[in-house]
């Protein structure tokens, strides 16, 4: 296989001989290993002015590539139009949005930038994967520099209606960059479907029937569905050891005779926080049995803080968290605990599997691998049972969790009574075929997957009589429009 080029927001450089830490770079360790790779993106830091060179480091065979961004182009680019536009509007929650068209410019120059830097670092035989809407624009720009080599895109968040993606101006646009790619990956069907729609209607697509692609001029674009994974045999060992530490231990002892629900997420207004609260709230108001032998422990780290709509939150969420204490709280028994900062890996697993409910109910979520982790987490012989938000990706592949709708708090506390309530066989049954669903997909697999399928997508459609080649014969022409480069 040729050399892999991953282009993400941010890249985190390990030191020689430490563990990558993350999802995606448990994901696509194995993949750059075999024949080298190239990560490149945002160094993390931010500076006053942009370097002109580009920082390298080798660990392994993989190459680490980053830039800094400037002041305002973190301000702009990343907090003003990739968290305050993109990330809602991507999660149907356009209210949350506040658009600005300074914000919008910085996010393309940025993506020019990053376009600019990473284009003289590529091979013609190389394979470039390109990861999540900080990075819409890429595809195109690369195209527009004169890169033929097969191109990649994932979305790790869903994809909106078109009526409601059309509510940001840049819309159409960035559809045409995306499309500038060989293959375009999302976590759900519905997330395919709704990105197929918007081409259409406003990027001028036309759908190849009886097939999961697009055509856009003579070009043929693939979509795919490509659910991102955990390594769940991994985590249940982690889970099995870590019930047993320390940390896991106190928690027990600090619940005597209750009950443990679970909430683990990050502080956004995506995770449907504040519905979770009030469909407990729900749960002790009509079914006062389950007050004194329940706990809602809620940790909920913290992030993006210096953005109003998550200060918001975090003030919501105390608000509510308090309320629920004050009301029905006892002094020897609080009924929700609420932590806004992060807790460490091996301490949550042990607590998953000690939960005898997960709860994880966000309004939109593109996958939510804390779901497949709860899973992963149970004890087999008494497992717990997942309430999950069926507006979650994972609810495509965990169908016997508890499916509810986070808005409605009496579904939410019939949901609750039920998991708590539920019989020994039932909860095996049901995390029985939970397990199925995750126990051999890994997170490797899902890289090597995505690869294969974009090699694949450049591939001829009908034999030629001269050899086979990834390289795609025909591009959109660039324009310019206002300074920045777009596909036509």
């Amino acid at each position: 296989m040729n050399r892999i080029v991953i282009v993400s927001n941010r890249v985190q450089v390990p030191s020689a001989g430490e563990p990558k830490a993350g999802g995606l770079a448990v994901a696509l360790d194995g993949l750059m290993m075999e024949n080298g790779g190239l990560w490149f993106g945002w160094s993390g830091r931010v500076s006053e002015e942009a370097p002109q060179t580009v920082a390298t480091t080798c660990v392994q065979k993989i190459q680490f590539a980053t830039i800094d961004l400037t002041r305002d182009e973190h301000e702009r680019y990343y907090n003003g139009f990739s968290n305050a536009v993109l990330w809602p509007l991507l999660h149907s929650m356009p209210e949350h949005m506040i658009f600005d068209r300074r914000c919008a410019a910085v996010y393309r120059q940025v993506n020019a930038r990053f376009t600019d830097a990473l284009a003289p670092l590529l091979r013609p035989t190389d394979i470039v994967w390109i990861h999540d809407y900080h990075l819409m624009a890429m595809p195109a720009l690369l195209r527009a520099r004169g890169v033929h080599a097969p191109i990649g895109f994932f979305l790790h968040v869903p994809f909106p209606s078109p009526d409601i993606l059309a509510s940001v101006p840049e819309a159409g646009a960035l559809i045409r960059d995306i499309l500038a790619a060989d293959l375009i990956g999302f976590q759900t069907d519905n997330d395919v479907e709704n990105f197929a729609a918007a081409a259409q209607r406003l990027a001028g697509a036309a759908r190849v029937a009886g097939s999961s692609e697009l055509r856009l001029g003579e070009r043929r674009i693939c979509l795919g569905v490509f659910p991102a994974e955990i390594d769940a045999p991994e985590f249940a060992t982690q889970a099995g050891q870590a019930w047993r530490n320390a940390a896991t231990e106190r928690l027990r002892r600090s619940l005597p005779g209750q009950q443990l629900i679970l909430g683990v997420d990050r502080l956004d207004p995506t995770k449907g926080l504040p519905q979770r609260l009030t469909g407990y709230r729900r749960l002790l108001e009509t079914r006062p049995d389950w007050r004194r032998r329940t706990t809602l422990l809620q940790i909920a780290a913290e992030s993006r803080k210096d953005v109003s709509a998550y200060q918001e939150l975090r003030t919501a969420i105390d608000a509510a968290s308090g309320a629920i204490n004050g009301d029905w709280g006892e002094p020897d028994w609080t009924p929700v605990r609420f932590i806004a900062r992060a807790g460490a890996r091996n301490a949550i697993a042990g607590f998953m599997r000690e939960a005898r409910v997960g709860l994880v109910t966000p309004l939109r979520d593109g996958m939510n691998l804390v779901a497949k982790e709860y899973i992963a987490a149970q004890d087999p012989q008494d497992p717990g049972v997942l309430v999950l938000s069926r507006f979650a990706g994972a609810a495509r592949q965990l169908r016997t969790a508890l499916l509810v709708n986070p808005h409605d708090p009496d579904e939410l506390a019939e949901a609750l009574d039920r998991a708590l309530t539920m019989p020994l066989v039932e909860r095996q049954d049901r995390w029985r075929s939970s397990w199925a669903a995750i126990e051999r997909a890994t997170p490797a697999h899902w890289g090597r997957s995505f690869v294969e399928a974009l090699v694949e997508s450049t591939r001829p459609r009908t034999p030629v009589p001269k050899p086979l080649t990834l390289v795609p014969r025909h591009w959109p022409t660039p324009v310019r429009s206002g300074g920045a480069v777009a596909a036509s």
